[in-house]
């Protein structure tokens, strides 16, 4: 039997010394956990009004920062642009394909202004659960900010869940709006993903939004079906945010169901942005000049907190990749690694 081997890494000097977190005092300040958390709101977010109280508890049911208002959506655009950093890359996105779509701070502001504007004509006012069922492209973290920003609580459906599972989780949630996409490329197939949506709102009252991505064909259902792009064309640049109390609903994450019915987890406005932050600036101990790539998938939580709302939170440069890490090449992510100088890799050890 082979012996079992312990080896510990210590970090470089130079690294230990420019770290955020230098040395264990950290654990002792968070000891007081109230006044480290109103610290850390403090030190990460902007807020339009300043809580009353750090934290309520009256378990199982706890609130934080209540009486704040913010916005998660300006905290993660607007401030970054106001601070001139606004020409700054927020996203390089690579797709499968090899084509590639780069957004800086200002761009990536146009952009969600635009579809935010496009979902209050349709109808979405604030409270209105949006259901967003895309893959790994610009639209989706696109989507979830315009939702953000209008007070809208979205729900991302992973796009590789089956019709049944989006039809469950937009029911449940009672959601009334739904944006997808023709098609995407997976190790070099189109997925049809329109039609696998149309079967999931099949006979609810709904209106969808598509976005072209595959160029495949589909059908489009009159006064029910929108394309994304034709609806950005009309829509206006400008659109003010919406002003959230520290409490309201900012997405539903809805467990797998592995163990019976999935279940829509609240993740609100405050708490959770102040929480995406501080860990996205400590974990991974990121700085202005880094190149951030987390390959894991905007459909779960992972995705949610270190490729939307941690990086942009901190003003950081994100990478996004549509596609596997192996396809059409083992070494695919490390092209990639390559060629965008990426400095913080946040993956899973099956991955690699």
């Amino acid at each position: 039997m082979a012996e079992e081997q312990q080896q510990v890494f210590e970090p470089p000097e130079s690294f230990v010394k420019n770290a955020w977190i230098k040395d264990e005092s950290v654990y002792k300040e968070g000891e007081d956990y109230r006044s480290f958390w109103a610290k850390r709101a403090e030190e990460m977010i902007d807020w339009y009004e300043k809580w009353d109280e750090t934290l309520v508890e009256d378990p199982p049911y706890y609130k934080w920062f209540v009486g704040g208002k913010l916005n998660a959506s300006y905290n993660c655009l607007d401030r970054w642009i106001e601070k001139g950093k606004g020409d700054k890359l927020a996203y390089i996105w690579e797709g499968e394909d090899g084509q590639v779509r780069k957004f800086t701070y200002k761009e990536l502001h146009k952009e969600v202004n635009k579809f935010a504007n496009v979902l209050k004509n349709l109808g979405v006012k604030k409270g209105d659960v949006v259901s967003i069922y895309l893959p790994m492209v610009p639209e989706l973290p696109i989507a979830m900010l315009a939702c953000a920003r209008i007070g809208a609580p979205h729900s991302v459906v992973f796009a590789g869940f089956s019709a049944e599972s989006l039809r469950d989780r937009m029911t449940d949630a009672g959601a009334k709006y739904v944006i997808t996409c023709d098609g995407y490329f997976r190790r070099g197939k189109l997925i049809d993903h329109k039609t696998k949506t149309d079967e999931g709102i099949e006979g609810m009252d709904v209106k969808s939004i598509v976005v072209r991505r595959g160029g495949n064909d589909v059908n489009m259902k009159e006064g029910r079906d929108y394309w994304w792009h034709e609806l950005m064309e009309k829509a206006d640049e400008t659109c003010e945010p919406e002003v959230m109390d520290a409490e309201d609903l900012l997405f539903l994450m809805y467990t797998s169901g592995t163990t019976g019915k999935p279940k829509g987890v609240m993740h609100t406005t405050g708490g959770y942005l102040v929480g995406a932050a501080t860990t996205m600036k400590w974990v991974f101990d990121v700085k202005d000049d880094d190149v951030y790539w987390c390959t894991a998938d905007v459909g779960w939580i992972t995705g949610h907190s270190y490729i939307v709302y941690g990086p942009l939170a901190l003003g950081v440069t994100s990478i996004m990749y549509e596609g596997t890490p192996d396809y059409p090449k083992p070494d695919r992510w490390w092209e990639i690694i390559e060629k965008y100088k990426v400095s913080i890799l946040y993956t899973a050890p099956t991955a690699i």
